[in-house]
């Protein structure tokens, strides 16, 4: 089963992550700021349960999705971080990137859009 750390400040969108998710049966860990993320990342490391993918949003309290992927960049330097975020295609997003993100998700993909891609980036292949 493949593990998910989603890093988002707003609960909405946590538990739409989650619904929209359940079909690809992904074990999910929810982080609601950047510093809790990071932190997150770390405890689930400890427990041999390496995340193998991260949502990252950009805007968070405290410490910005840029800020935590720079973090949880260089505990993991192999970690799997993607934006989803409604700044894709901003200067910050590409920041995102810089800092070691995979890419950037576009929200207006939608939520199906978004469990499609999130299963192509984790199996290789979508519905």
């Amino acid at each position: 089963m493949a593990i998910m750390l989603v890093v988002e400040d707003e609960e909405p969108i946590q538990e739409l992550i989650k619904e929209y998710l359940s079909p690809l049966k992904i074990e999910i860990h929810q982080a609601f700021s950047g510093e809790e993320g990071v932190e997150k990342y770390r405890e689930l490391i400890k427990k041999g349960k390496r995340p193998d993918i991260v949502i990252m949003d950009l805007k968070l309290p405290g410490i910005d999705g840029v800020e935590a992927t720079k973090k949880i960049m260089a505990m993991d330097p192999e970690a799997n971080v993607y934006g989803f975020t409604a700044y894709f295609g901003t200067e910050w997003a590409k920041e995102l990137e810089r800092a070691g993100a995979k890419g950037v998700i576009a929200r207006p993909v939608g939520f199906n859009g978004f469990r499609e891609i999130v299963e192509e980036i984790l199996y290789g292949t979508s519905e």
